[in-house]
């Protein structure tokens, strides 16, 4: 029998590597991504290009509007996105590009399908080592949120099946994701993580998503496609 997972899928480098390992473990993969109110719309388009070329079952593409609240670079464009020279510049504190709650909203989504789909299985690109501090992306909050899932779903208690969040990226670094990805066949040409892309859908450079990322691409000793 085919298991079905959900999974986020936002169209950057991490989701698409865990749309990649998904498949490899034999899930039938259900891919859902947001338009949250985004500063650019280039990586839901990417989300579109990956589910397609990796072979997702299914993907749902969910309207919300985060931007209401203004509480975040990546969804006010009158707060700047922080830009560096180099990796080293990047604050350790939580940045303005974290989006108050994101995660927890997304899940959720993911969560309700998933138990339409009869699926136990959740899967998300997060990560706690080359990352930009946001918290939720630490294993802590998964684990709560699993917990959560567990006691929120008619499906779970009634079937007394555990529902599973599953974070394949979590301790690794991006020079080890994108290892993994390049091995299941990821093309990250198609992928998007820049925080402030250009009119032209180019990547910025200098944010904290394309330094880590270029950092991660140039120890395999690769040049990020992305720049």
């Amino acid at each position: 029998m085919t298991k079905k997972a959900v999974l986020l899928l936002s169209g950057g480098l991490d989701s698409a590597t865990v749309l990649a390992i998904a498949k490899s473990q034999g899930f039938e993969v259900h891919a859902i991504s947001f338009r949250y109110g985004q500063r650019s719309q280039s990586e839901v388009t990417s989300a579109h290009k990956i589910a397609q070329k990796l072979g997702a079952a299914d993907h749902k593409i969910v309207d919300i509007d985060l931007g209401i609240f203004a509480g975040s670079a990546l969804t006010n464009h009158d707060i700047l996105v922080p830009k560096h020279e180099s990796v080293e510049e990047i604050s350790a504190t939580i940045p303005i590009t974290y989006v108050p709650a994101r995660n927890t909203v997304f899940l959720s989504f993911a969560l309700a399908w998933a138990e339409v789909l009869r699926a136990y299985d959740i899967f998300i690109g997060v990560n706690a080592v080359d990352y930009s501090g946001y918290p939720d992306c630490r294993p802590a909050f998964i684990h709560s949120f699993e917990e959560m899932a567990n006691h929120a779903t008619a499906y779970a208690l009634e079937q007394n099946q555990k529902i599973k969040i599953h974070t394949p990226l979590i301790y690794l670094t991006k020079a080890e994701i994108i290892k993994q990805g390049l091995a299941l066949g990821v093309d990250y040409a198609l992928t998007t993580s820049c925080y402030d892309v250009d009119a032209s859908n180019k990547a910025c450079g200098k944010c904290d998503s394309c330094l880590l990322r270029a950092k991660g691409f140039a120890e395999n000793n690769l040049t990020d496609p992305a720049l």
